[in-house]
């Protein structure tokens, strides 16, 4: 007998594998059906390599190895968590916005328990789901009323759908604005059944082109805010105020679309571009919508404050119950509205808004400390801080840059894309920039509990 026709005798079976330790204690720990797959792609492997001459370990010891490494691969989840080191605050690939420790914690409470989701404690009988948050959006925005859907595309779809639905809405043409995953306005006012009549130009638009297209057909005027773009230059448009007061004249309501929505005053951090939600709301329109996930903070949704009388409506449309919002979302929803009822407290408690609103100084730090522990434990790399900028990210904040610092990481014996490359196919993911044949990590959305973490992966990387 050859030594390869041995060696394959002596090849152990699946069920020599699943009863051995290890073997026993993958069937108690991962599902059936990946360990017997990776038992079999792992004796197939070894057989090949013992007719190439390239392998002589038939053991079961020498086999768990990998065989339990491809049982991971294979049980791994698909949706993993994933260090931002890109400096783009709400990361739409990387699911915008992060939640806080405290509104995990309320998530956690209502996901692993009954709630009263729709039951009315006090009265004892059913109850409302949004009856949970519509207080709390109001006190904080000073609207009559609010409603909350899966995302603000939604939110848009269903005001058009219920407050237009075979009538003309009135839009500038410079607000005709098109988001990520082909999200255009004309085309969601055309699956709303709403007609769509273009006002003014890309560049101005005069009250007066308002004025004159109102007709008996008319049902609403539709703003749209330039949350992920800019016009610049040569440009006109009619304040909010202005229209408020046509549509009050021609008893038409006027919706804002404010996008990325924000619930503080951004001034006083030297952002004059993004009005706040209640600053909307004191002017008198009618319908207010805007993401809950991106400068809101929260998870995804779609709010909608304004009037009773409309909000009633949207209640009412069947289309509602379609896009509602599920019960782990409302209450990350509640948990995060609280935070605002002091503006200090959701500066520091939201992450999205910690994030972007951080000075400098502490980026700083937080970049110097990453740059120390990854000298300390790579000796493979030139590590050095240097000055960049982030953004916002999300379809927020258009053109605005912040000031940050980053760590530069430029490997000597692999490529910087090699580098980039191990690291975001790690575990867990780092996703990083490359710039001028270096690797950027931007300390701005690097986390505190990351760091330790971030540097064991980097120095994995690299050797």
């Amino acid at each position: 007998m050859s030594e390869k026709q041995k060696l394959l005798k002596e090849l152990p079976s699946v069920d020599e594998i699943l009863k051995s330790n290890d073997g026993v204690k993958w069937r108690r720990t991962y599902p059936r059906k990946y360990v017997l797959q990776a038992i079999r792609d792992v004796i197939d492997m070894r057989r090949k390599e013992i007719m190439e001459a390239s392998s002589t370990d038939v053991s079961v010891e020498g086999m768990s190895g990998e065989i339990e490494m491809k049982i991971e691969k294979l049980s791994a989840f698909s949706l993993q968590p994933v260090i931002n080191a890109t400096g783009i605050v709400i990361h739409t690939n990387l699911g915008r916005s992060v939640l806080s420790e405290k509104i995990l914690d309320n998530v956690r409470k209502i996901a692993e328990s009954y709630s009263n989701l729709e039951y009315n404690l006090e009265a004892g009988r059913r109850g409302k789901r949004y009856a949970h948050i519509t207080g709390i959006l109001c006190e904080i925005t000073g609207a009559e009323d609010a409603l909350i859907v899966n995302n603000n595309a939604a939110a848009v779809l269903l005001c058009l759908s219920a407050l237009a639905k075979g009538k003309e809405v009135i839009v500038s043409r410079g607000e005709l604005v098109e988001i990520g995953g082909s999200f255009r306005v004309p085309d969601i006012m055309s699956l709303s059944g709403a007609v769509l009549r273009e006002v003014g130009t890309t560049n101005k638009t005069h009250l007066y082109d308002y004025r004159n297209a109102i007709n008996e057909n008319t049902a609403l005027i539709l703003k749209v805010h330039q949350s992920n773009y800019r016009i610049s230059g040569f440009t006109e448009e009619v304040p909010v105020a202005d229209l408020k007061k046509l549509s009050e004249k021609y008893h038409i309501p006027v919706m804002y679309d404010l996008g990325s929505g924000c619930m503080i005053d951004l001034k006083p951090y030297g952002i004059h571009s993004e009005p706040a939600v209640q600053n909307i709301v004191e002017s008198g329109v009618d319908i207010v919508t805007f993401s809950g996930d991106k400068l809101l903070g929260g998870p995804q949704g779609g709010v909608i404050v304004g009037r009773k009388e409309y909000i009633e409506k949207l209640q009412k449309n069947p289309l509602t119950r379609a896009i509602r919002i599920d019960k782990l979302t409302l209450a990350a929803f509640e948990a995060t509205l609280m935070e605002y009822l002091d503006e200090d407290t959701a500066v520091e408690n939201i992450p999205t808004l910690k994030m972007l609103l951080q000075k400098p100084e502490r980026i700083k730090e937080r970049a110097k400390k990453i740059a120390l522990l990854l000298k300390r434990k790579v000796k493979a790399a030139k590590i050095e801080i240097t000055e960049d900028t982030s953004k916002s990210g999300g379809g927020s904040l258009p053109e605005i840059e912040f000031p940050t610092y980053a760590v530069l990481v430029s490997p000597e014996n692999i490529s910087v894309n090699d580098l980039e490359e191990r690291l975001r196919k790690g575990a867990p993911a780092i996703v990083a920039r490359v710039k001028d044949n270096a690797l950027l990590l931007d300390a701005r959305t690097i986390r505190e509990g990351e760091i330790g973490i971030l540097v064991k992966g980097v120095h994995a990387a690299l050797y």
